[in-house]
């Protein structure tokens, strides 16, 4: 008799390892809170705990060099784990969009997936203890019917500055809220 693992859920966790770099990208994206109309008012009209360029700005790595650099490392990372992930193209991800966060104390963001892509990701810039674990929900969970609850249902990942993470971008997850004192910031991204 055997078991085997099939279909397994790959998850990439990197350290950025450039406190410059994540020191640059808290700057710029406290900057486009304060300057973005269109963003602020985005947000407040979804009631997100916050801020995000998510439909406002599609050209930041144009528009700021510091997210050019994020850019440039993002696509190195992406295409190794496209590799990790054993894609069938002969071609790298390409970055598609990619967005920035600024979430306050007790924000959170419910469960959803990212259509249209293939690869998504966060990198987080700035997050003071307690503001919140990102969690990652079993695939199958839908499909379970009558199975009973496993213990890794849901996999949580507390989050600190520096730390990257990918996943497909079929993988629903969600910001869980959080507690801490002070801004939870991110940068969150897709693949096509």
């Amino acid at each position: 008799m055997s078991v085997r693992t099939l279909f397994a859920t790959r998850l990439y966790e990197a350290e950025l390892g450039s406190a410059a770099l994540i020191g640059d990208a808290a700057q710029a994206i406290r900057g486009l809170a304060a300057e973005d109309i269109a963003g602020r008012r985005w947000s407040a009209e979804h009631r997100y705990p916050g801020y995000t360029s998510y439909a406002s700005l599609n050209d930041l790595p144009k528009r700021d060099p510091t997210f050019a650099e994020l850019a440039r490392l993002l696509v190195r990372h992406a295409t190794a784990f496209a590799r990790d992930c054993a894609f069938d193209s002969p071609r790298k991800p390409r970055l598609d969009s990619l967005w920035v966060n600024l979430l306050k104390s007790g924000g959170q963001h419910s469960g959803h997936i990212h259509p249209h892509s293939i690869l998504s990701g966060t990198l987080y810039v700035e997050a003071p203890p307690g503001s919140g674990a990102i969690r990652f929900e079993d695939p199958r969970l839908p499909l379970m019917m009558a199975a009973p609850l496993r213990p890794d249902t849901f996999i949580s990942i507390e989050p600190h500055p520096g730390l990257l993470l990918l996943w497909e971008s079929w993988l629903r997850h969600e910001v869980l809220p959080g507690s801490g004192k002070g801004h939870r910031l991110s940068i969150s991204f897709n693949f096509a």
